[in-house]
């Protein structure tokens, strides 16, 4: 049966694929106004159930939490919305006269969209905005654990950006959760683009497939507290990103670095606001429990509370603790904390200078994470300034909770 629902996969990832092609062709001939349009009833349509969609999500998925789920339903919806709203994506968007050059937008085509299990409706709704408003078709992928809210999340999209104008078929999602699907629609014929939003595999995979990828992978992002920042200030920003949707967002801050003259300082204050320092024992109790022999995080683990993992790693904790720390010292698979972890956990590195901060910020996103995501919270513009040089990411936050400000 296994080899039967493969093959009925890869059927319907060929097939939603050449209906996509066939309702670009009509979107194609659309107007920017009529774009616009079909745009804004999908943010309409999408806003107004991103209570419902929170809810499901959490259900099926068992990661996170619907209030924070809720938030990133609306800021995949209405913030995308504000943020392309009078922008021009199709026919002659600049004319430089002196140079005899116009820059023009065309359509792509249809694009295949990789869904996450850890955002799997938000996702949905600001890849296909993104993509109507430049006049592409848009196929979805679901993970196998939230196809139910993905499914719901694209039909939403689908009948209103529909009901607006769009053709149909302009938005589809598969129906089968299989490897071979995704596998079959990001190598289908019509498709001319691939965002893939997951683990490294299926970044890998979209990169592999032979067409043009934007992928975003595994996050890893250090968080570095400088003296010259504000400290409450700046473990609160932490604790709300690291804390949003039970850390499930890949640019949340995964360590916090400190010089040691700041160490007493931010643990004493770090303390106050609900994070617990774990012992040396207690935290090899939950790494065990947070990754599987093979190195990769344990499913079971993934958008839980700080309690929930205590109590799963046979650990006390606080009742009021809100994250989990544990001291690392080194990078790579014999240092858990080092790796990127999608729930309330951080590791915690203690240097003994701001450059040895800067190499081991190096360190850590190499080993994983880099081009991805870092974090800085300091006054001085200088040490501001010399990181921004050196760190190897695509998005530099300074001050700014990290999965808010990714």
């Amino acid at each position: 049966m296994e080899f039967d629902k493969d093959l009925t996969a890869r059927q319907e990832a060929r097939e939603l694929a050449r209906r996509a092609e066939t309702a670009q062709r009509k979107l194609a001939e659309l107007s920017q106004s009529q774009l616009d349009a079909i745009v804004e009833a999908v943010a309409k349509a999408f806003a107004a159930q991103a209570s419902a969609l929170a809810e499901m999500a959490v259900q099926e998925t068992g990661f996170g939490n619907a209030e924070d789920k809720r938030a990133k339903n609306l800021f995949a919806s209405q913030r995308v919305a504000e943020a392309v709203r009078g922008m021009k994506t199709v026919g002659i968007l600049r004319e430089v006269p002196e140079k005899k050059l116009w820059e023009i937008g065309v359509p792509v085509g249809v694009i295949a969209a990789i869904v996450p299990s850890t955002n799997p409706t938000s996702t949905v709704c600001y890849k296909a905005m993104i993509a109507l408003k430049s006049g592409n078709a848009i196929v979805f992928s679901p993970h196998p654990k939230a196809i139910a809210c993905t499914r719901k999340a694209a039909q939403i999209v689908s009948e209103a950006a529909q009901g607006a104008g769009a053709p149909a078929d302009a938005v589809a999602c598969l129906s089968i959760p299989s490897l071979d699907g995704c596998q079959e629609l990001m190598k289908a014929e019509p498709v001319r683009l691939i965002l893939a939003t997951g683990g490294p595999g299926m970044v890998k995979a979209a990169y592999s497939s032979g067409k043009p990828a934007i992928g975003v992978g595994a996050g890893n992002g250090p968080a570095y507290l400088h003296h010259s920042a504000d400290i409450p200030e700046a473990l609160a920003k932490i604790a709300r990103s690291k804390t949003f949707d039970n850390g499930t967002v890949c640019a949340s801050e995964q360590s916090l670095i400190v010089e040691r003259t700041l160490e007493n300082q931010v643990v004493a204050e770090a303390r106050r606001q609900g994070y617990c320092f774990l012992s040396d024992e207690d935290g090899k109790k939950l790494a065990s429990v947070l990754f599987r022999p093979d190195g990769t995080m344990n499913p079971q683990t993934v958008g839980k509370t700080a309690p929930y993992l205590a109590e799963l790693a046979g650990i006390t904790v606080p009742p009021d603790t809100r994250i989990l720390v544990a001291r690392e010292r080194g990078t790579g698979m014999a240092c858990p904390y080092s790796m990127e972890k999608l729930c309330p956990v951080l590791g915690f590195y203690v240097m003994d200078s701001e450059d040895e901060v800067l190499a081991k910020c190096m360190e850590i996103l190499d080993f994983e994470g880099r081009g991805h995501t870092f974090s800085i919270h300091a006054e001085d513009e200088r040490v501001i300034r010399k990181f921004a040089e050196k760190i190897p990411v695509s998005r530099f936050l300074v001050n700014t909770p990290a999965a808010l400000g990714g």
